[in-house]
């Protein structure tokens, strides 16, 4: 089988912590995420939320693990090239399904992605990684920015709400036996940071790793709807290992489902997307 990323693509992956494949999903993938949002907007999970605190204004809305919910999700799951794009990114043997999500940011919506790396949010642990996929073309100015090679930092920061004022949860310490720090102010700071950004076409992509710090460096009010579905993905020997408090209600949904810390990302919650023979 031939490889869908090239030594060069995994390079950038490794050593900058994202990277942008071009052309990696044809337009029936495009428009299948398309419907399967407007699906989920129309039926939402008991886990959606609007983060835009004023309801009568334009709305940053978002929703997760509903990718059994909606077949047009399932078929992108399990069928597209993400999951393959997955493994050789990480060089693994087995892909497992972490987390989905689906963001739909409203025209004239003033709300905004903080500052984060997704790492610190959720009781998973080991080598992961996310596809980010916008379903309309965006400019680098009005997109996500990553900041370069701060997967490598060794560093946890804690976890920051999408909702207006982006409150902090949980206080800088040790936190089961970890340390945990608040993220650094980049947007005052912006010089002291290399970011990547890039223009993407429809049927773009980006792969960051899960500790690349991302969010929205500039304050560009969309003139139009922007979709956005994301994919986050584990390498074999992947776990639960429980935070804080911070993620009581996600480790809920997990424990109801017969999981508990130092469990493997397998089985109902995280099933195996790709697997070498």
């Amino acid at each position: 089988m031939s490889k869908l990323v090239s030594n060069f693509e995994i390079n950038k992956f490794k050593e900058d912590g994202a990277v942008l494949l071009k052309n990696k999903f044809d337009i029936s993938w495009i428009k299948k995420l398309q419907k399967g949002i407007q699906n989920g907007k129309n039926n939402p999970s008991p886990r959606y939320v609007n983060h835009t605190k004023d309801k009568s204004l334009p709305g940053y809305h978002e929703d997760f693990w509903t990718w059994d919910l909606h077949d047009e999700f399932k078929d992108f799951v399990f069928n597209s090239p993400t999951p393959k794009i997955a493994a050789e990114l990480l060089n693994a043997k087995r892909i497992n399904l972490v987390m989905d999500n689906w963001f739909f940011r409203e025209a004239g919506c003033k709300s905004s992605a903080p500052f984060h790396h997704d790492i610190s949010y959720f009781d998973f642990e080991g080598s992961m990684c996310v596809l980010w996929i916008p379903l309309e073309a965006v400019k680098k100015e009005d997109g996500i920015a990553w900041v370069k090679g701060s997967h490598l930092w060794n560093r946890l920061f804690l976890r920051t709400r999408f909702n207006d004022g982006h409150h902090v949860d949980g206080e800088a310490g040790i936190v089961n036996g970890k340390k945990y720090e608040l993220t650094p102010n980049i947007l005052e700071n912006k010089n002291d940071y290399e970011f990547l950004q890039w223009d993407l076409e429809v049927g773009d992509c980006i792969y960051f790793d899960m500790r690349t710090l991302h969010g929205g460096l500039s304050s560009v009010t969309p003139k139009q709807d922007v979709a956005r579905y994301t994919l986050r993905m584990a390498k074999e020997d992947s776990r639960i290992i429980y935070r804080g408090d911070w993620a009581r209600e996600e480790r809920a949904i997990m424990e109801d489902n017969g999981y508990k810390n130092g469990d493997d990302l397998s089985g109902k919650m995280f099933p195996t997307l790709f697997e070498t023979n």
